[in-house]
């Protein structure tokens, strides 16, 4: 007889890199925070947990996030929108289950991520009922979002099952100034945490 192991550890992490930034009006990715941009943060969390990393980006930022060290996928079309994006990744890692992170939805805690890699059905983390991110998507699912109008929400395509978790950020958004002010708070939050932790 003979036994298969299967490791059902998510191994891969797409960054969502490619948007216009319009509300904010400079590139997400590229934010500043205190020495780091908003993508080398991301990058970090997502290392710590042992994740492959991809982001995909549009063309006008290509030579900034190649300068990372990860694996940059260009988005050809990004004002077909964020699935678009997604299936980019989605396409290079072959259709396996991955998470999904976009980069502007910087408020998950490693903890949370920690709960997401140990999945291999579609998920997210939730605070209050709320769906967030990063979203896990399974092989099956990856399927349905590679085969759909990559102008169709992903919401409308996947139905993730809701992680119940206490990130106080979980909810942030990086769209407008005053949310780099509350990502600053957010940052403080987690160096005292730590430190107390210590």
């Amino acid at each position: 007889m003979t036994t298969v192991v299967v490791d059902l550890k998510i191994n891969d992490a797409i960054i969502i890199a490619a948007g216009a930034s319009e509300r904010l009006g400079m590139p997400k990715a590229l934010i500043d925070i205190n020495g780091e941009t908003l993508i080398q943060l991301i990058i970090r969390k997502l290392k710590n947990n042992n994740l492959n990393v991809i982001i995909v980006t549009r063309q006008d930022l290509k030579d900034e996030i190649l300068s990372f060290g990860e694996k940059v996928i260009i988005n050809l079309n990004p004002e077909n929108g964020r699935t678009g994006s997604i299936q980019y990744g989605l396409k290079e890692i072959q259709g396996k289950a991955c998470i999904i992170v976009p980069v502007d939805r910087p408020g998950f805690s490693e903890s949370t991520l920690q709960k997401l890699v140990q999945t291999d059905i579609t998920s997210c983390p939730s605070k209050n009922g709320k769906g967030g991110h990063p979203v896990v998507i399974s092989v099956k699912d990856c399927k349905k979002v590679l085969n759909s109008d990559p102008l169709t929400p992903l919401r409308e395509i996947i139905d993730p099952l809701k992680i119940e978790v206490d990130d106080e950020f979980l909810h942030l958004n990086i769209d407008y100034l005053e949310d780099i002010e509350e990502l600053k708070r957010m940052m403080i939050s987690n160096t005292r945490l730590r430190n107390q932790e210590t």
